[in-house]
Formats: structure tokens, sequence, C-alpha cells
């Protein structure tokens, strides 16, 4: 998996493409996700952020959970993490 810096448009792309990855290695998609945690370093790009998510989610919109962190690791934008079922 790789990590991008940039915009939070380009950041939560690659996380999501990220996610994809790890649940497509285990035969699932993003279908199967039933819940996902939101961690931002501003809430001000939520609105950014969530544009760029709900095109990975437009069929399926999971639980979700979003919150403002002082910081995160390797001065990231945005960290999504997700519970899925099979």
């Amino acid at each position: 998996m790789e990590m991008v810096t940039g915009s939070i448009e380009i950041e939560t792309e690659k996380v999501l493409q990220n996610l994809e990855a790890i649940l497509m290695k285990d035969g699932l998609n993003l279908t199967h996700v039933i819940k996902t945690t939101v961690y931002l370093s501003d809430l001000g790009d939520f609105s950014k952020m969530n544009q760029v998510y709900e095109k990975f989610f437009a069929d399926n919109r999971p639980a979700r959970a979003c919150v403002q962190v002082a910081a995160l690791p390797k001065g990231a934008k945005v960290e999504i993490d997700a519970i899925a079922h099979s």
C-alpha cells in the first residue's frame, strides 16, 4: 500500500483505493463494508473528503463516524478504518 500526500481529495482517493485492494485480497469489495471511521486532521475538509467518499460508496452507504484528530501519522490529512463482513 502506498501513501500519498497532497490535497484532501487526493489523499482520500488513495486511502479508499488502498482499502479496496485490501478487501480484494480476501475476495471482498466495498459492498462488504458495514462501518467506517474517518479521521480528519481538519474537520473543515469534511465536504471535500465526502465528495470522494461518496463516489466509492455510491451503491452501499455503510454506517460512518467522522472525527477530527490533533494529528495523523506522517502528516496525513485523512485516515479511514473499516469493518467488513463476508
